[in-house]
C-alpha cells in the first residue's frame, strides 16, 4: 500500500468509532497487515457454514446475518460502518453460524486469522477492544436464542391451549343458546302447574319429587346403555299416562324412579300430573344445562390458571422459593393436548411434600415444557412420556422419560449445541435443549441425557437451599409461588 494511502486509512481508523480508544501505532500495524474488500448491495460476505477466517473493521457500509429458525431465514444480527464483527480474538468460532449479506454498499477492512498471534502479543488495547466485542456480540446472540426458543415455546402453547380451550368453550356456548331457547318453556310449564292450585296433600307429593330429582345419581355414573334403558322405561310410563315421552330424557338425567312416579300418581289429580312432571322436567333441563355451562367454565378457568401458574404472570423475575411439583403440573396441563393429539401417553409421578427450590418459576417451567415438549415430539404414536420428580439428598431430581427411538451414539454429544436439531426442518429450532441446559445452569443444577433404542432419560438435577429441612418443618412441605 503506498503511504499516502497507508495514512488515509489510519487517518480513518482514528475516526472509527470503535477504536478511538487504540494507540495510533497499533492502528497502523493494523492497516499494514490488512486488505480493503468491497461488497454491492447483496453480494455474498460469508456462507452459513463455511469456515471465516478474518476480522473485520466495517469502514462504511451495512450488512447482516440471517440464520435458519422456523423454516425459513431471519435476521439475528446486523452492523454498520464502525463497527467490528467477524472472527475474533479467542473466539471459538469456526464457521459462519448463518448467511452474511450487504444490505448497502460496504466496505470492510480484514485481518487474516494467521495475524492473531501478533495482534494478541503486539496490540493489547486492539486485542481489548476486540474481546468486548465478543463478548457483547455472545451475549447478543444468546438473548436472540431465548427469544427465539421463548416465541417458539409461546406459539406451541398457544396451538395446544387454543385446541384444549375448544370444547369447554364450546360447550358453554351452545348449553347458553340452549338455555336461552329453553327458559319460556320452563317459565309456561310452572305457571301451568301454579294454575292447577294443588292441594297441601298434592304439593307434598310435588316436592317430595322434586327432592328425588335434585337429590338423585348422576348419569355419569350409569352405562350408556343402561341410560337408553332408562329413558325407554320412564317414556312408556309417560305415554300411558298422556305425557310426552320427550320430559323422559330430562327426567332420566335424575335419580327419579317408576316407584316415585307411582307413589305420586296415587296423590295426584290426572291433570295436576301431567302438570308437575312437565314443570319437573323442565326444571331439571335447565339445572342439567346450567351444570353443564358451570363445569366448562371451571375447566376454562383451571386452563387459564394454569397458563398463569406456567408463566409466572404478574410477578417480578427475582428469584424466590417455588414450587416445583406445582410448576410442573402447570406445565403438564398446558402439554397435555398436544399429547392427546399425538396419541401420546403422558404420566406423572411427582413425590409429596417436595421442598421448594429457589429460582425464578417462569424458567424452570420452561426448562420442564422443553423437555416434555421434545419427549412428545420423539415417540411415535401410541408411545409414552414420564415425567418423575423426587428428593434425593440435598437435590431435587426431575426426570423425563420417554420410550422412543433414542438418541444414536454419535449424535448424543451434539444435543446442547445450538440450531442443532433431529427433526425435519421447519419443526425445531434446534434451541429447546440449549435453552434448558442454559436455564440449568443458571440455576446452579446439572442435566443429563442417558438414551438407547426404546428409552431416553432426561435427568435435571437441582440444589435445595441450605437450611431447606428447616423450612419444611415450618410450613410443612412444598413451596408458594
Amino acid at each position: 500500500m503506498a503511504p499516502e494511502a497507508l495514512v488515509a486509512l489510519v487517518d480513518r481508523l482514528v475516526a472509527h468509532r470503535a477504536l478511538t480508544a487504540v494507540p495510533r501505532a497499533q492502528l497502523v500495524w493494523l492497516a499494514e497487515r490488512s486488505e480493503i474488500r468491497r461488497y454491492a448491495v447483496g453480494e455474498l460476505i460469508e456462507q452459513a457454514g463455511k469456515p471465516i477466517n478474518s476480522l473485520w473493521v466495517i469502514l462504511e457500509g451495512h450488512f447482516d446475518i440471517r440464520v435458519h429458525r422456523g423454516g425459513g431465514l431471519r435476521r439475528v444480527m446486523e452492523w454498520r460502518g464502525g463497527d467490528i464483527a467477524g472472527l475474533l480474538p479467542f473466539s471459538r468460532m469456526r464457521k459462519a453460524p448463518g448467511e452474511m449479506r450487504a444490505i448497502a454498499v460496504t466496505e470492510l477492512l480484514g485481518l487474516s486469522r494467521a495475524s492473531f498471534p501478533d495482534l494478541i502479543r503486539e496490540c493489547q488495547e486492539l486485542t481489548a477492544v476486540c474481546v468486548h466485542v465478543m463478548l457483547d456480540r455472545a451475549r447478543h446472540f444468546r438473548s436472540s436464542d431465548l427469544h427465539d426458543e421463548k416465541l417458539a415455546s409461546l406459539g406451541r402453547l398457544a396451538a395446544g391451549l387454543a385446541h384444549e380451550l375448544n370444547n369447554p368453550a364450546s360447550a358453554v356456548a351452545s348449553n347458553a343458546v340452549a338455555l336461552v331457547e329453553r327458559l319460556p318453556d320452563t317459565e309456561t310449564a310452572f305457571r301451568s302447574l301454579g294454575g292447577c292450585r294443588l292441594s297441601e296433600p298434592e304439593l307434598a307429593a310435588f316436592i317430595t319429587l322434586r327432592d328425588r330429582c335434585l337429590g338423585g345419581a348422576p348419569t355419569a355414573l350409569r352405562s350408556p346403555l343402561d341410560h337408553a334403558d332408562r329413558i325407554e322405561e320412564l317414556g312408556d310410563w309417560l305415554k300411558q299416562r298422556g305425557i310426552d315421552r320427550a320430559e323422559a330424557e330430562d327426567l332420566a338425567e335424575t335419580g327419579l324412579g317408576i316407584a316415585d312416579l307411582a307413589a305420586a300418581a296415587a296423590i295426584l289429580r290426572p291433570n295436576a300430573l301431567v302438570a308437575a312432571l312437565r314443570a319437573l322436567a323442565a326444571g331439571c333441563g335447565t339445572r342439567r344445562l346450567a351444570s353443564e355451562i358451570e363445569r366448562a367454565a371451571t375447566r376454562v378457568h383451571e386452563l387459564v390458571a394454569a397458563v398463569k401458574g406456567f408463566t409466572y404472570m404478574d410477578q417480578a423475575m427475582t428469584p424466590k422459593p417455588v414450587d416445583l411439583a406445582r410448576g410442573l403440573s402447570d406445565t403438564l396441563t398446558v402439554l397435555r393436548s398436544k399429547a392427546k393429539a399425538r396419541s401420546v401417553q403422558l404420566r406423572a409421578r411427582i413425590e409429596d411434600s417436595l421442598p421448594p427450590v429457589v429460582g425464578l418459576g417462569g424458567e424452570l417451567n420452561q426448562i420442564w415444557a422443553n423437555l416434555i415438549d421434545n419427549a412428545i415430539d420423539a415417540v411415535a404414536p401410541g408411545g409414552e412420556v414420564e415425567v418423575s420428580a423426587v428428593r434425593q439428598a440435598e437435590s431435587l431430581v426431575v426426570r423425563v422419560v420417554d420410550n422412543g427411538p433414542g438418541i444414536p451414539e454419535a449424535l448424543r454429544a451434539r444435543v446442547f449445541e445450538p440450531f442443532f436439531t433431529s427433526k425435519p426442518v421447519g419443526e425445531g429450532t434446534g434451541l429447546g435443549l440449549v435453552i434448558a441446559h442454559n436455564l440449568v445452569l443458571q440455576h446452579k443444577g446439572e442435566i443429563d441425557i442417558d438414551s438407547c433404542p426404546g428409552r431416553t432419560e432426561v435427568r435435571v438435577s437441582l440444589p435445595l437451599p441450605a437450611n431447606t429441612d428447616e423450612q419444611t418443618r415450618t410450613t410443612g412441605g412444598g413451596g408458594s409461588k
